[in-house]
C-alpha cells in the first residue's frame, strides 16, 4: 500500500475543515490518510474494507509465523499420521 506525501498526510485541523473531503479521498484511493498533530504523525484514516483486509493478512501472517516456529523446534509429524489419528479422534469412517 502506497502513500502519496503530497495528498495523504494532512493535519488534525485540516482534518477538522475538510473531513468529508478526506474521507472521500480514502475511499476512491484505498490509500491510507496519516493525521499529524503538530508536525508529528499521530493517527491513520483508513477505509474499513481495506483495514480488514489487511487485518486478515496481519492475522495470517501470525499464524505462518507460529507454523515456522513449530517447524524449527521439530514439533511436526507426517500428514498421514496425523490424519490417521484425526480421522480416529472424531470417529470418521473408512
Amino acid at each position: 500500500m502506497s502513500v502519496s506525501l503530497t495528498e495523504d498526510i494532512r493535519s488534525v485541523s485540516d482534518l477538522k475543515k475538510h473531513m468529508r473531503e478526506i474521507f472521500d479521498q480514502v475511499r476512491q484511493t484505498g490509500r491510507p490518510v496519516v493525521v499529524t498533530v503538530n508536525g508529528r504523525a499521530d493517527v491513520v484514516v483508513l477505509n474499513a474494507a481495506v483495514f480488514e483486509k489487511k487485518l486478515k493478512a496481519l492475522n495470517l501472517a501470525h499464524f505462518l509465523a507460529e507454523a515456522e516456529a513449530d517447524i524449527r523446534a521439530g514439533r511436526t509429524r507426517p500428514a498421514r499420521t496425523f490424519l490417521k489419528s484425526f480421522k480416529h479422534a472424531r470417529k470418521v469412517p473408512g
